[in-house]
């Protein structure tokens, strides 16, 4: 399989030194596997997602000397791709795993499966939450449904099942199912998909050979191989990147400005590795 690379950003706010060392990183193996490297603006989420931010994505990135060989021809030079363009799309992804009776409509929002798990009789309330098996509705709820309607639809985990796979950069990972995460949400009631389902979505359509991002997404990794199962696809290679932290050891927000890549590009105040 020749190789296929890949730089997704979401535009919520200017990319900062993170997003450049990954994106960088991306680039280098593309480029040492003579492959192709796509980049995809991953803007599902429009009320946070603004376009002004994806354009300063794209000129940061330039000038940092990383380039791209796929996308829509605009004026003789390679568009990004756009996430938000392909709807019809992601609509036949959530009916094939609806029909499957893989997925689930659920009302229950993250602030209720927050306060489960700091009930009393939580193991851990420092773990991230875990959505209860017992609030889950009868195997086939929703296969009647012609449309997501407003509600949530959440991905039926295999409660023990080991997911393990290898990781270019941090080695072997493993996670359980129904302990490490719980059944997740792919399709939310604003009627979009959630980040789950969208990136496996659209890595699949565009046959990406290997998906390099932050090390933050191990985890997330674990529930994609379980959404590529689902849609009989071929999972991809993964390499997570360590993540850059702050002077205080927390990892870097888009919110913080004066740490955004477009503030040290101007001051030339950075180095990339």
């Amino acid at each position: 399989m020749a190789y296929r690379g890949r730089i997704a950003p979401t535009p919520t706010g200017l990319l900062h030194l993170g997003h450049a060392r990954t994106f960088a990183l991306a680039a280098k193996r593309c480029r040492e596997n003579a492959g192709t490297l796509v980049f995809r603006i991953e803007d599902i989420d429009t009320l946070r997602c603004k376009k002004e931010f994806a354009v300063a994505a794209m000129e940061d990135l330039k000038k940092l000397g990383i380039s791209w060989d796929e996308g829509p021809d605009v004026g003789g030079k390679f568009a990004p791709y756009v996430q938000s363009d392909n709807m019809p799309y992601f609509w036949g992804i959530w009916e094939k795993l609806k029909n499957a009776g893989i997925i689930y409509p659920c009302r229950r929002s993250r602030k209720d499966v927050a306060a489960a798990v700091r009930a009393p009789h939580a193991e851990d309330e420092a773990a991230e939450p875990i959505f209860p098996a017992s609030w889950r509705p009868p195997a086939g709820t929703g296969r009647d449904f012609s449309a997501p309607g407003d509600y949530n639809w959440r991905f039926r985990v295999p409660d023990g099942e080991t997911i393990t796979f290898f990781d270019e950069i941090q080695g072997k990972q493993t996670f359980v199912a129904g302990k490490d995460f719980g059944d997740f949400v792919v399709w939310r009631r604003d009627g979009v998909p959630a980040y789950e389902l969208a990136v496996v979505a659209d890595d699949i359509r565009m046959k990406i050979s290997e998906v390099v991002r932050g090390a933050d997404l191990l985890k997330s990794t674990a529930r994609q191989i379980l959404l590529y199962r689902a849609l009989g696809a071929i999972p991809p290679r993964w390499a997570h990147a360590p993540l850059v932290l702050d002077e205080n050891g927390k990892r870097l927000a888009k919110r913080s400005s004066a740490l955004s890549l477009r503030t040290l590009l101007e001051n030339k105040s950075f180095s990339l590795w």
